[in-house]
């Protein structure tokens, strides 16, 4: 599923799960978080900046060894010759002893600024300039503590020596938005294509236009028209015969992470599946109309409502605090779905390690609809 994908976001956020782990929920029956760690322990997964912080296979890092990092290529080399003489230090005592975090150093100013403008961290700031240059990599985490090495001491000889030029791995990193999403703009949708290339090209650099222009004219992206929506949308020319003759969806239930590629255009939810898709962690309570860490509910080929479950470790339950139908959906009537909630629920139930499930006061008719757990 990486592959098929070509990355997954993650998030450190857990309260309902990590965003990589429900996205391989999603799609991968019995998925347990577990399997992820593995990958990433034998590393044949590894994280680098991709739209955001991701996992890819270790087989693409040569197409990923100078990201766009946070802020641009230009920031991140800034970060390193504004703290020479602290990312000598650094890189000299992670070469001599292994893998270290930004805690194993005696915190110093820096003229970087961190995202607030005011003054950064200046081993942080020279660990995450490294990481962008393709000089360090995530050696592990230890719960959202990042422990850095060289890459060549964390990947084989052959990746490390891969030499992809930029152009090429700018391709692919576009590749890889249209291949996880399935059917993206040319311009993408908000932040999309950040972090990629500018919007046209440079000197430095060919553009995210220039790219994309290659990709159709060799053929790897096709233009195509849907019906009741705006505008063209680009299609991967090895997924076309699934336009062509589209599976039967399997009349199951997923619930989908809020950094789920699928939900990566909300105007293309809104016109292709009257849904409308925002995730409010980062709103003030007040002004939440779902909730903080809420997972639309897949029901075949519609979006069909809203869940907000949270897992309680330490009681082995799980939480449901909030459950939202869109306009029209009658949960109890349309034939199949209430087994396949239930099917979902318990699903989830293995996937979070709980045994049981603990719903809110206000949720009685969901409790007594689906409490049958298979």
């Amino acid at each position: 599923m990486l592959r098929r994908l070509g990355s997954i976001q993650f998030d450190p956020i857990a309260v309902a799960g990590r965003n990589h782990d429900l996205v391989l929920h999603a799609r991968v029956a019995g998925y347990e978080p577990a399997w992820c760690d593995e990958l990433y322990e034998r590393r044949e997964i590894v994280e680098v900046t991709n739209k955001a912080l991701s996992f890819v296979p270790a087989s693409e890092f040569p197409w990923y060894r100078e990201s766009w990092g946070r802020k641009g290529p230009r920031f991140h080399g800034a970060a390193l010759a504004e703290n020479a003489a602290v990312a000598e230090r650094v890189l000299e005592r992670i070469t001599a002893e292994g893998p270290m975090s930004s805690a194993d150093f005696e915190r110093e100013s820096s003229p970087t600024p961190n995202w607030f403008g005011l003054p950064e961290n200046a081993v942080r700031a020279v660990l995450e300039a490294y990481t962008v240059a393709g000089v360090l990599g995530l050696a592990r985490r230890e719960g959202n503590v990042r422990y850095y090495d060289l890459v060549e001491r964390l990947l084989p000889a052959e990746l490390v020596a891969h030499d992809v030029p930029v152009r090429d791995q700018l391709r692919h990193k576009l590749l890889s938005r249209y291949r996880a999403h399935g059917l993206l703009g040319p311009g993408g949708a908000g932040g999309t294509f950040a972090r990629i290339a500018p919007p046209e090209s440079t000197p430095e650099l060919p553009g995210r236009t220039e790219l994309r222009k290659g990709l159709l004219a060799d053929g790897a992206l096709v233009a195509v028209e849907v019906e009741g929506v705006r505008g063209t949308r680009l299609v991967l020319a090895e997924e076309l015969p699934l336009l062509e003759a589209p599976p039967e969806p399997a009349p199951t239930v997923a619930f989908l992470a809020p950094y789920d590629s699928l939900l990566w255009d909300s105007a293309l939810l809104a016109s292709l599946f009257g849904f409308e898709f925002v995730w409010e962690g980062y709103f003030p309570p007040a002004k939440r109309r779902w909730g903080y860490y809420v997972l639309p509910i897949l029901f075949g080929d519609r979006l069909v409502g809203r869940i907000e479950p949270r897992i309680g470790r330490d009681e082995r339950a799980v939480q449901v605090l909030g459950v939202w139908w869109e306009d029209g959906f009658d949960a109890e009537r349309v034939p199949g779905f209430g087994e396949a909630m239930r099917e979902a629920l318990s699903a989830y139930l293995r996937f979070a390690g709980a045994d049981r499930l603990e719903w809110a006061p206000h949720l009685g008719t969901e409790e007594k609809l689906f409490a049958a757990l298979p």
